[in-house]
């Protein structure tokens, strides 16, 4: 009797078990890279910039080739990534979204059951109550108010200067001359290893957001000689640079220290992924890949700064609605699901906070997420909504720094319509006849503009998007 009752009692256990192996939720990686562009990693087609461990990540997730951030500058984009709300639905009158009072994809992740980390840059609120560690992140390494480091070697701020003078939240300490890519993966890889599930009965949401590969640029002095190498090895076509009249746009990928820093943030996937499998948790992880704008490639008139990539031969780069500013790279990995296919789904990035929660079996939060929509269904495979409008809305401008002007964008289907907001120009392009905007085809098509300059127009009046404060464009248009 006593030997049945044991077997039962095991078998009830094993049951019990496998049911909550079953039933157990995802953990998830957000791994975010900043002004990574479209075509600065292999999947791509670039010949410089080494990215093997994303290589890697592709055969085993979706790739979206038409995936965009929602805005072409750090703030706005990642403040409609975290809250799954377009930046102009809460802007102010500089186009800088708030925060304060809207719910993030940390705060429902936490009251669902899941533990949450953040590790790198946050740069959403001047003030310590607006940081992650007040945004539903249970620890935050390095998320502060700065929106790049002084130096990426520690320590990472500059005391001698009035901007970037402050430690870095969390990261007070820190070895003389550690690399800040480096330490924001190994603070991520000691909360993987010290709060798996395993060990505390909770899945995991981790939001690494790199401060790479943002300004200054800074690597590694060995990487830099390897890259230096390899460039004098390449061939270019055309000339270094173009010149316009709002500036010159970087044409070559020619730069070595970013080519090291491209391949820091590749290197810090790949050490996550062996950490997952070396904790057998790579089978129950999703993981997303993904930038929160397009590359620097552009500058204003008299500006000589660096330029870090081209984004060629997408137009134009960080600053600018054109498809170099806002088109993104983006792979998701979930486990079961994805194998290596691409689709064409179009994608924004409010759309990561709804299809979390989708991927994760977790109730929808639309009074949250109030612009996203959960791409979840295109990774099975199955078509999602072709005739969805997508907006821009630009308003702060930098013609000075990168030359771009305030637009406001709509894109919908393969349509894609700029007006420029200080001298009311109108460019219409078909992406899937030029998807690098080289033609505008608005003459020939008088009445696609008016039906989706009216569409946009609506969309603002609805979201009571804010006008620019006065034109700041100098250069005429033509």
């Amino acid at each position: 009797m006593t030997i049945k009752k044991n077997l039962i009692a095991a078998f009830l256990l094993f049951s019990s078990l496998t049911i909550k192996a079953q039933n157990r939720h995802p953990n998830v990686i957000f791994f975010l890279v900043d002004d990574l562009g479209w075509n600065d990693i292999q999947l791509n087609g670039s010949e410089l910039y080494e990215t093997p461990n994303i290589n890697a990540l592709a055969k085993e997730s979706v790739y979206f080739n038409n995936a965009y951030s929602s805005y072409p500058r750090c703030v706005p984009s990642r403040f409609s990534m975290i809250t799954g709300q377009h930046p102009a639905r809460n802007g102010k009158k500089d186009g800088v979204p708030k925060l304060f009072k809207t719910k993030t994809i940390a705060e429902t992740m936490k009251a669902n059951g899941y533990g949450t980390f953040f590790a790198g840059k946050w740069h959403l609120g001047h003030e310590e109550s607006s940081w992650p560690h007040h945004k539903g992140f249970d620890i935050n390494k390095g998320g502060c108010d700065a929106g790049a480091p002084a130096s990426y070697f520690f320590p990472y701020h500059d005391s001698s200067k009035s901007k970037n003078n402050q430690p870095y939240y969390g990261l007070e300490k820190g070895e003389e001359g550690e690399y800040i890519t480096d330490r924001l993966t190994s603070e991520t890889i000691k909360y993987i290893e010290e709060n798996a599930p395993s060990e505390t009965g909770k899945p995991f949401f981790i939001y690494l957001a790199h401060y790479a590969v943002h300004t200054p640029l800074q690597a590694k002095a060995e990487r830099i000689s390897y890259y230096q190498e390899k460039i004098k090895k390449l061939s270019f076509d055309g000339a270094p640079y173009i010149f316009g009249p709002d500036g010159r746009a970087k044409m070559w990928q020619d730069n070595a220290i970013y080519a090291a820093m491209v391949e820091s943030v590749d290197q810090s996937l790949g050490r996550l992924i062996n950490t997952l499998k070396e904790r057998d948790l790579y089978d129950n992880t999703i993981i997303i890949f993904t930038s929160d704008h397009g590359g620097l490639s552009n500058s204003g008139l008299k500006n000589k700064r660096e330029l870090a990539t081209t984004n060629k031969p997408l137009r134009a780069g960080k600053g600018h609605n054109y498809e170099g500013g806002i088109k993104v790279p983006v792979l998701v990995r979930w486990p079961g699901v994805t194998n290596g296919k691409t689709t064409e789904s179009i994608i924004t990035g409010m759309d990561y906070y709804p299809s979390i929660l989708e991927m994760c079996g977790l109730p929808l939060c639309p009074n949250a997420h109030l612009d996203g929509v959960s791409f979840a269904p295109a990774l099975k495979g199955n078509p999602i909504n072709t005739q969805r409008a997508f907006y821009w809305h630009q308003i702060a401008s930098r013609p000075k720094s990168t030359g771009d002007h305030n637009s406001s964008v709509i894109r919908i289907a393969n349509y894609k319509l700029h007006h420029f907001l200080d001298d009311n120009k109108i460019e219409l392009y078909n992406l899937k006849h030029d998807p690098f905007e080289k033609n505008n085809i608005a003459p020939l098509f008088p009445q696609v503009v008016k039906q989706m300059k009216q569409q946009l127009e609506d969309w603002k009046i609805a979201i009571d998007a804010a006008a620019p404060k006065s034109p700041k464009r100098g250069n005429s248009r033509k």
